[in-house]
């Protein structure tokens, strides 16, 4: 734990960090985002030296009926340790889930109980487990029992600001055997609207002794310190500050440079020639719009609004990756070193 007014230096953000027997090699972490945080995402996040990276969110059910999405989800490719996330309503299928992932290299399991989107938690998944702390638990603990490997939990504050249980959850977590935990400093009806409260996850900090990894709107590395400052966590995760740009975990933990113009397009270029590779290229232009869309929005913000619409809509995958990296490289300069100062 870190004293409420330790002031901690920069270079701790690279120190490792202990989760059961599983070595994190530092303290700034890919947040897993539905959606975003897929294998090409996270191979390039881990090459740029992010701690550790976790699976976008893992549907326990359709995991073990073989949903060809859920195993897509799970894949790995040299990342240690593989940290996939789970999520559910029932506790049979969160074991079975666990014993899958597991045998299928899972080196830390992660609980979703934080996903505020409606079509998780309308089906008590997410966040609407936070509602219910009995059957919270008996998901947690069907987990635990069915892995042997580390078992996490990532959630949020509370469901609202008239039930902020995080820290009784987390305790009860923690005696459950959990061996980490994410807190997300919102509720969940905050969605991500206001600001992340990163005072209040200091009350979770005091509810438990294993490792406590703060959560949301973290950017710069300023932030990074003052969340750790204000919570008393022991690591920080960053969500959509690396949209768009997959080195930033790394960055802000100070083990990679910043890249310049001429690398950060050729690292889009790559991004999205993995991403056509690994979903075959009619689904990974879909999938890669988005990706598309943030570099541009970072990097290239002067871009005319039609010749961004072309780009987007096009499926011309090779006009697609050229015209893109020409974009940053012509109108990248001033942000990107805008970023660096920061």
């Amino acid at each position: 734990m870190c004293p409420k007014d330790m002031h901690l230096p920069p270079s701790a953000l690279s120190s490792s960090l202990k989760i059961g027997k599983a070595e994190i090699r530092n303290r700034i972490a890919l947040a897993p985002m539905s959606g975003v945080t897929d294998l090409p995402f996270r191979m390039l996040a881990w090459r740029f030296g992010a701690g550790f990276v976790v699976t976008e969110m893992v549907a326990s059910r359709e995991l073990v009926c073989n949903a060809a999405e859920s195993w897509a989800r799970l894949r790995n490719s040299g990342i240690d340790p593989h940290i996939v996330q789970l999520a559910g309503r029932e506790a049979h299928w969160m074991a079975e889930a666990a014993r899958i992932v597991e045998a299928n290299g899972a080196d830390i399991i992660d609980i979703n109980m934080g996903c505020p989107a409606k079509k998780v938690t309308g089906g008590y998944s997410g966040s609407a487990l936070m509602r219910d702390p009995d059957h919270a638990l008996s998901l947690i603990e069907a987990t635990v029992k069915a892995a042997t490997v580390p078992v996490t939990l990532k959630m949020r504050l509370g469901w609202d600001e008239n039930s902020i249980n995080a820290p009784l959850i987390a305790r009860r977590a923690e005696e459950a055997g959990v061996q980490a935990i994410t807190i997300h400093g919102r509720t969940r009806m905050q969605f991500y609207n206001g600001k992340a409260n990163w005072d209040a996850i200091r009350a979770v900090r005091e509810a438990i002794s294993v490792p406590l990894i703060a959560n949301g709107d973290v950017d710069t590395l300023a932030d990074a310190m003052e969340i750790l400052r204000r919570s008393g966590a022991d690591a920080v995760m960053v969500g959509r500050s690396c949209q768009g740009r997959p080195w930033h975990p790394g960055v802000l933990a100070g083990v990679a440079a910043h890249p310049d113009v001429t690398d950060i397009a050729r690292i889009f270029a790559e991004h999205y020639e993995m991403m056509l590779e690994f979903y075959g290229v009619e689904i990974g232009l879909r999938h890669a719009r988005k990706h598309v869309a943030w570099y541009l929005d970072r990097f290239a913000a002067d871009l005319q609004v039609a010749e961004k619409a072309a780009i987007l809509t096009s499926t011309d995958a090779r006009l697609v990756s050229d015209r893109v990296a020409a974009a940053i490289v012509r109108s990248a300069g001033e942000i990107v070193t805008e970023e660096i100062a920061a």
